[in-house]
């Protein structure tokens, strides 16, 4: 989850928790102070969750990177399509071609982030067997609903 997503959720649970109190419809056994005191916990623990699930995301990613044996930087060699609601989750095409002079196969990091660039999730795909000289597509998708406009980059690719 984004600082701005955070702070967004932060501040939309503190505005309903204190219109509720200002109503009148909190229940008898919760003060005003109460309500705001649960909602910040509450709005808290899910933001807290948001950056586990990037930061276990952004782990594995560089544990499958980390598997490649031989890998060169082929990041010029990647291009993505253009970002698409597959289901309940982001997918974007992933075009390896092959600029080397023998079939090859890759290992792409593909990062996607908000509008204001805040990593929301990461993931690997890979793309294999490709000949030299030809490309091949792959498909990368999120590992969870995102929302909002979503871009995507490649953050590493890796040619063995």
């Amino acid at each position: 989850m984004s600082v701005h997503g955070i702070r967004g959720a932060v501040a939309g649970l503190l505005v309903a928790a204190v219109l509720l109190a200002a109503a009148g419809c909190s229940d008898n056994d919760t003060s005003p102070s109460d309500a705001v005191s649960k909602a910040a916990s509450a709005a808290s623990s899910v933001a807290s969750r948001g950056g586990d699930v990037v930061a276990s995301a952004t782990a594995k990613a560089q544990e499958q990177l980390d598997r490649v044996k031989g890998g060169v930087n082929a990041k010029g060699d990647i291009r993505l399509g253009d970002v698409a609601k597959g289901g309940d989750r982001i997918t974007v095409p992933v075009t390896a071609t092959n600029s080397s002079d023998s079939k090859a196969s890759y290992a792409v990091q593909v990062n996607f982030r908000d509008s204001g660039g805040n990593l929301l999730d990461t993931v690997v795909v890979s793309v294999d067997d490709v000949d030299k000289g030809k490309s091949k597509e792959a498909t990368a998708r999120s590992n969870r609903t995102l929302t909002g406009d979503v871009k995507a980059d490649v953050g590493r690719a890796l040619r063995h």
